[in-house]
C-alpha cells in the first residue's frame, strides 16, 4: 500500500501510484482505455499545446482577479516545465478514448496541480491548496481547452512537417540540376512518348511537391481561431466577461502564433472543419509523394530486365532466396506510409461528420489520426531524403540508347511529314525492327541533314519553330 495514494472523484476512491503527478481521473482513463497503445506522452507537441492553454488560462484568470498572484506564478512555472519537455512521461492516457477528451484535459490539470503542490511544499493530492478543477481548469471546460490544445499542437507540428517537405523539394531540385543533360524517353501510359531530360523529370517532382507547402501552411492557418471562453457549449457559462478575447490574446503572446477568438463560440465548439481541410492537404501530399515513389521504383527497375534509368542507393539485401537482389525498400516504405495517411484522412472525415448538436465527441480519434499522419509523413520524408534521393545516380547511356531506339521520336516528324506518314513509319519500324531514322532515309522522305536536325534529342526538349 505504500506505493499508492488514494484519491476520490464522483465514482469513489481509487489508488494512484504515490509518485505520479497525475491523479484519479487519469488513473481511470488508464484503466478504461487500453486501445491504441499510442499514449499522449508520444505526442510532445500536444502536451506543449495543453501547457500553452493552461498557462494562458491562468494568466487570464489572474488578470481578471480570479487567481491569486502566487498560485498564478506557480502554475505558469509548471506550464513552462511542460513546454520545455519535462514531466511528459506523466501523460499515460491512450490517445483514443471516450469522453470527448476529458481524460486528456484532466491529465493535464492533475499533473500541473500536483507539481504546483510540490512547489508549495504540499503533498500530492492535497487539492484544497491547488485543485485540478477549481484552479487549473478555472473558467474552462474540456470542450474549449481540449480542442484549443489540439490546435496549438498541430500548429507546432505543421512547422516541422513543412520543413521536411522543403528539404525534399530542395533535394529533388538539386537532382534536377545534376541530371539536366541526361537525355531520356518520356512515357505516357507506360509507353514511349517523346524525349526529355532526367533533369526535367526530377525538377517536375520538386515543382509538384512545392505546391503543397503553401497548401499546408494556408490550411494550418485555420487553427489560429480558437474557442477558449466557450466553456461547455459556447455560451461561456462559468467564464467571466471578457475572458474569451483576453485568453486568446494571452495565448497568442505565449505561443507566438496569431491566435484569435472565434466570432461565434457556439458555432466554433462543435466545428471540426479546420481539421478536415488540413487532413485533406496531407492526403494530397501523400498521393503526390506516393506517385513519385512509384516513379522512382519504375525508373530503377531491373537492373537487366527493367528500365534501369536510375540507381537507388542499395540499402539491404532484397531476398532470402535470390542472390544479388536489391529492392527499392525506401520508396516502398514511403508508399505504405502514404496509404496509411490516406486511410487516416477517411477516419478524420467520419469523425468530423459524427459531431452532434453542441459538441463533437469524436475529437480524440480525429486528433490522433491527424497527429499520427504528421509524424508518419515527417519520418517518411526524412527517410526518403536521407536514404534515397540524395544518393540517386543516373545511367546516362541506358537513357540515351532508349531514345535512339524508340519509336516515340517519330512524333517529332509530324510537323514535317504529317501524322499519316509518321504513323506508317512508326508501324513499319515496329513490324520490321528497323529504326525510324533508317526508314525515313530509305524512303527518301527527308534529307539526312534535315532528319539529323529534327531528331536531335536536344531539339525535342522544348517548343521551337520549324
Amino acid at each position: 500500500m505504500g506505493d499508492f495514494r488514494k484519491e476520490s472523484d464522483l465514482l469513489g476512491e481509487l489508488e494512484v501510484p504515490v509518485n505520479a503527478y497525475y491523479g484519479v481521473q487519469t488513473q481511470r482513463a488508464i484503466n478504461n482505455f487500453k486501445i491504441s497503445g499510442q499514449l499522449l506522452s508520444s505526442y510532445p507537441d500536444f502536451i506543449k499545446g495543453l501547457a500553452f492553454v493552461k498557462k494562458a488560462a491562468a494568466k487570464t484568470n489572474y488578470e481578471l482577479g480570479l487567481l491569486d498572484e502566487n498560485l498564478y506564478f506557480k502554475i505558469a512555472e509548471v506550464c513552462d516545465e511542460l513546454i520545455n519537455g519535462q514531466l511528459h512521461e506523466q501523460f499515460p492516457v491512450d490517445m483514443i478514448q471516450g469522453g470527448a477528451g476529458t481524460s486528456i484535459n484532466m491529465n493535464a490539470n492533475e499533473v500541473i496541480a500536483n507539481r504546483v503542490l510540490e512547489k508549495l511544499g504540499k503533498n500530492k493530492g492535497e487539492y484544497e491548496f491547488c485543485s485540478p478543477n477549481d484552479h487549473i481548469n478555472l473558467s474552462q471546460s474540456t470542450n474549449d481547452a481540449y480542442p484549443t490544445a489540439i490546435k496549438m499542437g498541430l500548429l507546432q507540428m505543421n512547422v516541422g512537417l513543412v520543413e521536411r517537405l522543403q528539404k525534399i523539394v530542395a533535394a529533388f531540385r538539386a537532382k534536377g540540376e545534376e541530371f539536366q543533360d541526361v537525355i531520356k524517353m518520356g512515357r505516357t501510359q507506360l509507353q514511349d512518348a517523346v524525349p526529355m531530360t532526367l533533369g526535367q523529370e526530377f525538377e517536375a517532382f520538386a515543382a509538384n511537391l512545392e505546391e503543397d507547402i503553401s497548401k499546408l501552411n494556408n490550411n494550418a492557418d485555420l487553427f489560429v481561431e480558437v474557442n477558449m471562453g466557450a466553456t461547455a457549449i459556447g455560451t461561456g457559462i462559468n467564464a467571466p466577461v471578457g475572458y474569451a478575447t483576453l485568453c486568446a490574446k494571452n495565448l497568442a503572446q505565449i505561443t507566438g502564433f496569431p491566435i484569435v477568438s472565434a466570432p461565434n463560440l457556439v458555432e466554433a465548439t462543435p466545428d471540426t472543419g479546420s481539421y478536415v481541410i488540413y487532413s485533406s492537404a496531407m492526403k494530397r501530399l501523400a498521393v503526390k509523394l506516393s506517385k513519385i515513389c512509384n516513379d522512382l521504383r519504375l525508373l530503377s527497375s531491373g537492373p537487366r530486365a527493367g528500365l534501369f534509368e536510375i540507381n537507388l542507393p542499395p540499402m539491404q539485401p532484397g531476398s532470402s532466396i535470390m542472390p544479388g537482389k536489391v529492392n527499392p525498400v525506401i520508396p516502398e516504405v514511403v508508399n505504405q506510409v502514404c496509404y496509411k495517411v490516406i486511410g487516416n484522412d477517411l477516419t478524420v472525415t467520419f469523425a468530423a461528420e459524427a459531431g452532434q448538436l453542441q459538441l463533437n465527441v469524436m475529437e480524440p480519434v480525429l486528433s490522433h489520426a491527424i497527429m499520427e499522419n504528421i509524424n508518419f509523413l515527417r519520418n517518411a520524408m526524412d527517410t526518403l531524403h536521407d536514404k534515397c534521393i540524395v544518393g540517386i545516380t543516373a545511367n546516362k547511356e541506358v537513357c540515351l540508347n532508349m531514345v535512339k531506339h524508340s519509336i516515340g521520336i517519330v512524333t517529332a516528324l509530324n510537323p514535317y511529314i504529317g501524322y499519316k506518314q509518321s504513323t506508317q513509319i512508326a508501324k513499319e519500324a515496329l513490324e520490321t525492327g528497323k529504326s525510324v531514322y533508317n526508314l525515313v532515309l530509305e524512303k527518301g522522305i527527308l534529307s539526312q541533314e534535315k532528319l539529323d536536325e529534327i531528331l536531335d534529342p536536344k531539339n525535342m526538349l522544348k517548343p521551337h519553330n520549324k
